[in-house]
């Protein structure tokens, strides 16, 4: 809001044409500036000439047996990126996509196979809730997108002031209202970023990508840990729990064989000791790009069943729309294969 605020006056308005834009953007749901009657039609003019309210456009759609959506979405240079609307018992959660590609190159995840092209604008990340609160309208149930997370293709912290911005828009009262508490932001573990990040004042929260309780594993599954290893991603989460007074959450993808044994859930038990934050334990999603195989029931609940007896808070993730390629880890923006 402020920087919209900000550049009303420099075009020789009064800042509260930005909570008019704002409401008729985000609350009446304007796809035109000719719809705008409160202001000017001098000024829609010139709104037009600089500006553009075209969202993306809706590439494929996707529907899984358990109601999951998958949207292949276009932007306005012909790139594309993939968005998820998971529907939970709470509410209705969209995992966004903050970059076209990723060059994370962990080696289980397919968002990462394209490689990075372009980070996504503050705009084209609220374009993929406003897609889905478009779609969730014409189901006529009244429902709105009603939590985040920023967990699709892409390193959020890698295109950290857009997410930003895309953050406070979203949270915004006058932008889509959503509750701070109901967006999360994951990040594969940049400490610089993790560091800003505390200090922002938001009440969001932070996951972090671990999949690995020491270096030498992890540097195997996640290149980034060869640039900025755990104790120095474990420095930075202890800064962000005392700066931000959030807890994080660890997110750990099971394979099997390879991390999931019992030694891996004893040291990852040590890794995180004196931290605040709880486990989420992923299966994975087998793709045909690797040999990653998925840890069987048996052994993700012997792993949980470790953590829990050692007390440390951990759960196991519900799964969405593996059948349509839009689980953790599948997502890569494909229009075919």
């Amino acid at each position: 809001m402020k920087k919209l605020q900000s550049l009303m006056v420099e075009r020789g308005q009064k800042p509260f044409r930005a909570v008019q834009l704002y409401t008729w953007i985000y609350e009446k749901r304007a796809t035109s500036f000719d719809e705008m009657s409160d202001i000017s039609l001098r000024f829609r003019e010139e709104l037009k000439q600089d500006f553009c309210l075209e969202i993306p456009k809706i590439h494929t759609k996707q529907v899984s047996n358990d109601g999951t959506i998958k949207l292949l979405l276009e932007l306005k240079d012909g790139y594309k990126v993939e968005t998820v609307l998971m529907r939970y018992n709470y509410g209705n959660a969209v995992c966004v996509s903050s970059q076209v590609g990723c060059n994370m190159g962990c080696s289980f995840c397919s968002s990462g196979i394209l490689g990075k092209q372009r980070n996504l604008e503050p705009e084209e990340m609220v374009g993929q809730i406003l897609v889905i609160n478009n779609l969730l309208k014409e189901e006529g149930k009244g429902e709105r997108v009603s939590h985040i997370v920023v967990m699709g293709t892409g390193e959020p912290f890698d295109n950290y002031d857009n997410v930003m911005d895309f953050i406070r828009i979203v949270n915004n009262q006058k932008g889509l209202a959503i509750g701070a508490r109901h967006i999360t932001v994951s990040t594969c573990g940049l400490p610089d970023k993790i560091r800003k990040y505390s200090l922002e004042g938001l009440q969001t929260n932070l996951a972090i990508s671990l999949h690995a309780p020491n270096n030498e594993l992890r540097n195997k599954l996640m290149k980034i840990n060869k640039a900025h290893p755990l104790e120095e991603v474990m420095e930075a989460i202890r800064e962000y729990e005392s700066n931000a007074g959030r807890r994080v959450t660890y997110e750990y993808l099971l394979l099997e064989g390879i991390n999931d044994t019992k030694e891996c859930a004893m040291e990852l038990i040590n890794l995180i000791k004196g931290t605040f934050g709880y486990v989420n334990l992923i299966p994975y999603n087998e793709t045909n790009k690797n040999d990653y195989k998925r840890s069987s029931g048996n052994r993700v609940h012997a792993f949980l069943d470790i953590l829990m007896k050692n007390g440390v808070k951990a759960t196991i993730r519900k799964e969405f729309g593996s059948d349509i390629d839009a689980a953790c880890g599948q997502l890569k923006a494909k229009v075919g294969d």
